[in-house]
């Protein structure tokens, strides 16, 4: 992280303050302190001697709560609970936790890429989509008020590689915004057609422009081995960073004249206006005109 990423202002939007984020592994907590950011803002972490997490920032004392193989905190006061994940509970699952990788873009930026098929065929060649089948077909976006969500449904895209034992199918996808901030996949096995995998990108924003981010995968996947499962995850997450790293602003846009979206955006659309009504600040641009500051022009590693 460099000296101006640290120093990047730290966060004072409400939106963004009463969410629950997870900021590490829950078996990379011990009993040392770690120090970390989150939306800017300096945290410390450690377990105490009953094994309780503690999570602090300065002198506060922050929740903590340990859910999926996580360490979850707020800045805030949330008024709802961390993400339910249903598949979570069921034992037959393969449960993989990618590891965290650090990308030097928004939280919101790296939600809107993964919501994007279009980019499978020419990003993920040969692995998530081919040159020979570039279409979005139609499907359905909507913001769920009921839950509070953003989920875009009946996706279909042709997959050269659907899973990482699994070649050349017409893969059947769901996806679900829980919280600006987390987003998840929902794709159903060729094996099992009855049920779904379920993949989730966790993200901590350490500040408004540089991120720690993992998949967390819970898999209906009996074949392949556990390192298969992760070189697969893997590989595709390092292709996206190299996308949204060199996207601009880093910012999300908010304004619908900054970018101009197509029929396959729909999911985009959608999670940018449903970030409008809440009136999220944080790691978005609310004007269509040129970046508003140093953070968001282009810089070296």
């Amino acid at each position: 992280m460099t000296t101006e990423q640290m120093n990047h202002p730290a966060c004072v939007d409400p939106v963004a303050l009463n969410e629950w984020y997870p900021i590490e592994n829950a078996y990379a907590v011990t009993s040392q302190s770690q120090s970390s950011r989150l939306l800017g803002h300096p945290i410390s972490l450690r377990r105490d001697d009953s094994g309780q997490v503690e999570v602090r920032t300065g002198e506060r004392g922050l929740a903590a709560l340990e859910r999926y193989g996580f360490v979850w905190t707020s800045l805030g006061q949330p008024d709802h609970g961390v993400v339910e994940i249903a598949e979570a509970a069921e034992p037959d699952r393969r449960y993989v936790a990618c590891g965290w990788i650090t990308v030097r873009t928004s939280a919101p930026r790296l939600v809107e890429n993964f919501l994007d098929m279009a980019h499978f065929p020419f990003v993920h060649a040969d692995i998530l989509g081919s040159e020979q089948y570039p279409q979005v077909a139609a499907y359905q976006s909507e913001i769920r008020p009921d839950v509070d969500e953003v989920w875009a449904t009946n996706c279909s895209f042709f997959q050269p590689k659907v899973t990482a034992g699994h070649a050349g199918s017409l893969a059947q996808l769901s996806y679900r915004v829980s919280s600006p901030f987390l987003v998840m996949l929902y794709r159903v096995p060729p094996e099992t057609p009855d049920r779904q995998d379920v993949i989730a990108l966790l993200i901590q924003p350490l500040t408004e422009v540089l991120c720690r981010a993992q998949p967390l995968e819970y898999l209906i996947d009996t074949g392949s081995s556990d390192v298969a499962l992760l070189d697969f995850e893997q590989k595709i997450f390092l292709q996206d960073r190299i996308i949204v790293e060199n996207q601009r602003p880093l910012r999300l846009p908010l304004d619908p004249r900054a970018e101009i979206p197509t029929r396959a955006d729909n999911a985009s659309i959608t999670y940018r206006r449903w970030l409008k009504q809440k009136g999220l600040r944080y790691g978005v641009t609310w004007d269509a005109g040129p970046p508003r500051s140093p953070a968001d022009a282009p810089k070296g590693n």
